[in-house]
């Protein structure tokens, strides 16, 4: 009997499918079928029932499920204490990043490059998504870590945090914005922004959600014009006039370079906070446990910008 046919059994079983589990392995769906009907040639029993519009186990199937589980756990195990005394690490990662959320000075491509360099054999898997779907994914065990937004002050349920970023979020706008009419204006109350366009990170990103719960606390629903997937997009949009784009604090250099000027939010002051995130657990293998002590080690917690 070979392990990869009770992998292949093992992953169409969780996919419920077989061309989403021929996909995530990686492998033609034909070549799948082909080999799991092998295996239940081989045990001479009916493993998969296929008759319906999703694929279930048999009564076989359930049975022999916990014993290829275990199968599969005793073969990582013994490769993981192999590797522990060749110093070799082996394995899958998989990391979320937030839209958004991978400013400059924030290099993690650069951290990435330089684990997969020490670490070749070990596979690292990036996705990019909102920060939300990707706090479900670190609970129910389908992320390793992620880079997420925050939307609050408070700890996270299921997941630890480590924050690496902390900075007040200003409103940001064309030089010529009715909101600069006031000689020496500095900030703004974020009630001034109840009737204006707003240019904002899409929904499910942390900062959007800041600002959608300090303007509701504010008594209000923020009309946001433009969204887009990056700071620097939403700041192009805000220079050609279409909005007040709410953005991390910039150096006045920088927005003067962007063609922008920018005010601090008071009445509440708003923050972006980004942060490194794992199931609450730990990660269990040791390629995701080492990627993530590189990580916490690259970007140390922040210290918050003043408002």
């Amino acid at each position: 009997m070979e392990l990869r046919r009770l992998k292949y059994f093992l992953t169409v079983v969780e996919e419920a499918n077989f061309t989403r589990a021929a996909a995530r392995l990686h492998l033609a769906q034909p070549g799948v079928s082909a080999q799991i009907r092998q295996l239940e040639r081989e045990l001479g029993q009916t493993l998969l029932d296929r008759t319906g519009g999703t694929v279930t186990t048999t009564a076989v199937g359930e049975a022999v499920l916990p014993y290829a589980r275990a199968a599969l756990a005793a073969v990582e195990g013994l490769r993981q204490t192999v590797d522990e005394f060749t110093g070799l690490m082996r394995g899958q990662v998989t990391i979320g990043l937030v839209s958004g959320a991978v400013a400059d000075g924030f290099e993690v491509a650069t951290v990435l490059a330089d684990f997969h360099e020490d670490h070749p054999r070990v596979e690292i898997a990036l996705t990019e998504d909102t920060s939300g779907r990707m706090l479900a994914a670190l609970r129910l065990g389908e992320l390793d870590l992620a880079v997420v937004g925050l939307a609050g002050q408070g700890p996270l349920p299921g997941v630890d945090l480590q924050v690496v970023v902390d900075t007040p979020l200003v409103a940001a706008m064309a030089p010529d914005a009715p909101l600069l009419a006031s000689a020496g204006r500095a900030a703004l109350p974020l009630r001034a922004l109840a009737d204006r366009s707003l240019i904002s990170l899409p929904r499910g990103t942390g900062l959007r959600a800041v600002l959608e719960h300090a303007c509701g606390q504010a008594g209000f629903a923020p009309r946001v014009a433009f969204e887009g997937a990056a700071p620097k997009l939403l700041a192009r949009l805000a220079a050609r006039g279409l909005g007040v784009a709410v953005l991390p604090e910039l150096p006045p250099e920088d927005a003067a370079a962007l063609g922008l000027r920018t005010l601090a939010v008071t009445d509440p002051g708003l923050r972006g906070r980004v942060a490194l995130a794992w199931p609450a657990d730990g990660p269990t293998a040791p390629a995701a446990k080492a990627l993530l002590a590189r990580m916490r080690q690259a970007f140390p917690p922040a210290r918050s910008t003043p408002v």
